[in-house]
């Protein structure tokens, strides 16, 4: 993805198109600078176990040369290469890979919708714009959009992980949910391209009003993925420009109201821009082609919101923990109903931050971490 975005790059400048070059690569650094910042700060307040075995001015080093994402990954290898070829099973080992990648899959979802996202309108615009696309821009269009859709799925998948096994993700619920965001994100990017197309520096005034709502938003839903009240702000920044573009939920409770007013301020907004593309545009103009894409819009948007129906009906673990009942069910006073767990099945290691937006994802299921701990009480 970010060869392909090099050669994006690459291309506006031999093009002679200067401008677009730098802006393709500044949304390519500030979404670097941010996530490198999150990672830091989720560093400096992870357990001292997790704290990797090397100079703390070493591991900034690597941040300011926005290295320390990659860092990351290469600890979480080397923690699942231990635990691979262990030949007895370490939990300390497994709970340490599983706190590791559940931060990475968080950190990448946050790089891919700073950086991917804005690159896919601004591909889209300049396609429609020159009225051609380069072999750069369609591989740069592929990878954007595999790099957004699934990396909302691995976090999707990284949640579930605190959940009982049974609840795990089949492949046909991944289809099912890789296709929705699909869906819904493909209209939305069309859209504010088609309104740049017009008015190019109108998005410089439309997306920081919309990301001011989507931040407003988020505040008043009183999320705490963060330690501190400073990188609160940072995190709900960030949660913005992915409402921008889609879906994501950060609050406790039923997300059922909160998502039909979500969906219909997009769906509203994004009709808005594309309709006064239709209404502005020359009658001769050569892109009149672009008129039966929005009238493909539409229905495509319908059908992502009838797949996350589909899903969130049949195949999300609310729906199948109402169906199944165990003898080491938990009610809602956190009271152990039967099976008792012992002492040595706590997790060494749990990431609280991605353990408390699982309890928000799925509120009415009970996160695996929670049904140790219960058990071990009621031992």
């Amino acid at each position: 993805d970010v060869c392909a975005d090099g050669w994006v790059a690459a291309g506006y400048a031999r093009g002679g198109q200067p401008g677009w070059a730098a802006l393709s690569l500044s949304l390519l650094a500030a979404a670097s600078v941010a996530t490198q910042a999150c990672s830091w700060l989720w560093l400096r307040s992870d357990p001292p176990a997790l704290r990797p075995a090397v100079p703390a001015w070493l591991f900034a080093a690597l941040h300011l040369l926005q290295l320390g994402f990659l860092f990351r990954c290469l600890q979480a290898l080397r923690a699942g290469w231990k635990v691979c070829w262990a030949e007895e099973e370490e939990e300390e080992e497994q709970s340490r890979m599983a706190f590791l990648s559940h931060d990475i899959s968080m950190l990448r979802l946050f790089e891919t919708f700073l950086e991917n996202t804005p690159q896919l309108t601004l591909l889209l615009y300049v396609i429609l714009r020159t009225n051609r696309a380069e072999p750069s821009q369609g591989l740069g269009i592929c990878t954007a959009f595999l790099c957004v859709t699934w990396s909302l799925l691995d976090y999707h998948q990284s949640l579930r992980s605190f959940l009982q096994d049974k609840y795990e993700l089949s492949l046909g619920s991944s289809i099912i949910y890789f296709l929705w965001n699909l869906f819904l994100i493909c209209p939305r990017i069309l859209a504010v391209a088609l309104f740049a197309l017009l008015w190019p520096y109108g998005v410089a005034i439309h997306f920081p009003l919309v990301w001011l709502a989507m931040f407003l938003w988020v505040s008043l839903q009183g999320t705490d993925f963060m330690e501190s009240p400073g990188p609160e702000q940072l995190y709900r920044a960030m949660v913005a420009v992915i409402l921008y573009f889609s879906w994501f939920n950060v609050a406790q409770g039923r997300t059922l109201y909160r998502s039909i007013i979500y969906h219909g301020f997009i769906l509203v907004d994004s009709t808005l821009l594309a309709l006064s593309w239709l209404w502005w545009r020359s009658p001769s103009d050569e892109h009149s082609y672009l008129v039966l894409v929005i009238a493909a819009a539409l229905p495509c948007y319908l059908l992502g919101l009838a797949l996350r129906v589909t899903y969130y009906r049949w195949l999300h673990p609310n729906v199948r923990a109402q169906q199944e009942s165990g003898c080491d069910e938990v009610d809602a006073s956190g009271r152990s109903r039967g099976l008792q767990f012992p002492s040595r099945s706590l997790p060494a290691l749990v990431n609280r931050r991605m353990q408390r937006l699982a309890q928000a994802q799925f509120p009415g299921s009970r996160p695996a971490g929670q049904r140790l701990l219960n058990g071990a009480a009621a031992a």
